[in-house]
């Protein structure tokens, strides 16, 4: 009775063990190990890694003729996903260059979140990207104003002007500024570079992004 009980038991925590709800966002990294199976990533590329502005940019590497584009975006992450899955984005690829958009859902999926903790937040995966490549440039875009979240713009700015100063001081690091370029000439968000729920971008917008990364790019 004792075996068979302990079998049961076993056989329980087996199913229960293998039925453990996977991290969020977990299914995406797999498919990035999928692709890099399929064909292996080449090495001194331009990696993109962060948020669904650049899951969405599907054809970003047409963008950017001459380049060679790894894109990393995946899902509606934030940059406690981006340290989460730090080994999964990082390990596999050998970038002469890391461009991050991250951090808008941060403050999306909390709307009282302080801006000290996104910077840190971006700190710390600053930080594991120069464990790996000490040397390599690394470069954050500026956290967008979509117009579906101007509740949470006012810690957004404060995010943004924090984390240019940080990346001021360090070496081979560049905050990439789209604000300005994202603007009307009356200085207001263009609404028209938006498609429908006001937060990820028709092509006109990511031309507007692609105008003021290039310089940029290695």
């Amino acid at each position: 009775m004792k075996k068979i009980l302990s079998a049961f038991l076993l056989l329980y925590f087996a199913i229960s063990f293998s039925q453990e709800k996977k991290p969020m966002f977990w299914q995406d990294i797999q498919e990035f190990k999928k692709l890099d199976q399929k064909s292996p990533p080449q090495k001194d590329a331009i990696l993109f890694i962060g948020s669904s502005s650049f899951t969405k940019w599907t054809d970003v590497a047409d963008y950017f003729p001459g380049k060679t584009i790894i894109n990393r975006g995946f899902g509606g992450s934030r940059l406690t996903d981006l340290n989460d899955f730090a080994n999964d984005l990082l390990a596999p690829y050998q970038p002469k260059q890391i461009i991050i958009y991250c951090g808008e859902n941060d403050f999306a999926d909390n709307h009282q979140l302080k801006a000290k903790v996104v910077v840190d937040r971006f700190k710390t995966f600053y930080k594991k990207i120069r464990e790996r490549f000490p040397d390599i440039e690394v470069d954050y875009i500026s956290i967008k104003y979509s117009p579906s979240r101007e509740v949470i713009w006012p810690q957004m700015k404060i995010a943004n002007k924090k984390i240019a100063a940080f990346m001021k001081k360090e070496p081979n690091a560049e905050f990439i500024d789209v604000t300005k370029a994202m603007e009307d000439a009356n200085g207001n968000v263009r609404k028209d570079i938006f498609v429908e729920d006001m937060l990820h971008f028709k092509p006109e917008g990511y031309k507007i992004w692609a105008r003021i990364i290039t310089p940029y790019l290695k």
